[in-house]
């Protein structure tokens, strides 16, 4: 991804952000075969939301092929994939209406509230994510047992239009999950984990602004979801590998034969 591409999806993020929510319909593109494994996306993610010790909201699959001394390996990141047909949502609702709910515009929104009262909702969210997406903030601090909590574990920071701050007990006991970086798309930002990726492997955008970047990578490439055949209907789109005996050749297929 050149620096343009960057400039590209800000300024197709500022034109989506114009029209009613209900007419937006936020998209992520994962190109594999640019991925270095450095995980620099989960580590901005974890700065940008204040996650809780041990946790980020994205991680970074590592699939290791052939064998000495051809050895080779491959990266997957992944994260809440804002499902159309969200497991997390039937599962939480049964327990706890409201729990979760889906926006107009896809996003995927956990009530921490709700999630922490009601502990029932909330572990069957979690057991029912197959993402592996779901965290729980048990509370404490990286800096626990020091003289002083560090500034960035006790300042505030923003997830669902609302101002949290983990010292004070926000989000505590309850699970948590990739946003979207909704508190930066609402301010014309790009998603934190997009902006920092080393390789350019990550793409954002309106799926319903056919001129959007992320809109032609979908009618261009080969495209795939992970684990389609649940149903969930997922808004995380990869581009990778066809399988494992062609990996070293960059086709522009996936690696859907070990994630379907």
């Amino acid at each position: 991804m050149a620096l343009n591409e960057i400039v590209r999806m800000h300024e197709d993020l500022e034109r989506s952000l114009k029209k009613p929510v209900a007419k937006r319909s936020w998209i992520m593109v994962i190109d594999i075969r640019k991925c270095v494994g450095d995980h620099a996306c989960a580590v901005s993610c974890m700065a940008e939301n204040v996650c809780p010790p041990g946790t980020s909201y994205r991680k970074v699959f590592e699939t290791e092929y052939k064998s000495f001394p051809e050895l080779d390996r491959f990266f997957m990141p992944a994260n809440c994939q804002h499902c159309d047909n969200p497991p997390c949502m039937k599962a939480a609702n049964s327990m706890g209406k409201g729990a979760i709910q889906k926006r107009p515009d896809g996003i995927v929104v956990f009530d921490y509230a709700k999630l922490a009262k009601s502990k029932k909702a909330a572990e069957a969210a979690k057991k029912a994510c197959p993402y592996y997406s779901i965290v729980e903030d048990k509370g404490g601090f990286y800096t626990d047992g020091t003289p002083v909590l560090e500034p960035y574990e006790i300042r505030d920071f923003y997830e669902y239009d609302k101002k949290l701050n983990r010292k004070k007990g926000d989000a505590r006991g309850s699970i948590r999950k990739c946003t979207f970086c909704l508190h930066r798309l609402e301010s014309g930002m790009l998603p934190a984990c997009v902006g920092t990726c080393i390789g350019r492997a990550m793409y954002f955008g309106d799926k319903n602004d056919p001129v959007s970047l992320v809109s032609e990578l979908l009618k261009k490439e080969k495209t795939w979801n992970f684990k389609a055949g649940l149903g969930t209907n997922p808004r995380v789109h990869y581009i990778g590998y066809e399988d494992r005996t062609k990996i070293s050749v960059a086709t522009p297929a996936s690696c859907a034969a070990c994630h379907q």
